[in-house]
């Protein structure tokens, strides 16, 4: 078990995260494209839950790019409210990373 933190301090570089979330981003919006061409032509779909999980695991920008450029999704509920409530949840985060890192040391304190 000592290989593991060699691993995540690794892959938990900040080149590394990056890079994952323009992955995730360039594949949240591959999709979208893709299954609005198939659900043009009648072809079996890409599922609202792939779609959901791909923007949830860091491709928020990428499905949100997606939605606007291939117009597809757009008006669907549940699913424009769920993608909503990803994205708000991952802004939440994000702030809460960042204020942890600016003001961690002070909020220790006060604990």
């Amino acid at each position: 078990m000592d290989w593991i933190t060699p691993a995540l301090d690794t892959a938990l570089r900040p080149e590394n995260i990056v890079t994952a979330i323009i992955a995730m981003n360039f594949l949240a919006f591959a999709a979208f494209g893709i299954d609005k061409a198939r659900a043009e032509r009648g072809a079996w779909r890409i599922s609202e839950g792939t779609l959901l999980q791909l923007a949830f695991f860091g491709g928020t920008i990428g499905a949100y790019a997606g939605r606007a450029m291939f117009r597809h999704k757009t008006r669907k509920q549940p699913f424009s409210g769920q993608l909503h409530t990803i994205a708000v949840l991952q802004l939440c985060a994000a702030a809460g990373l960042i204020g942890y890192r600016h003001y961690g040391e002070e909020l220790a304190l006060l604990l």
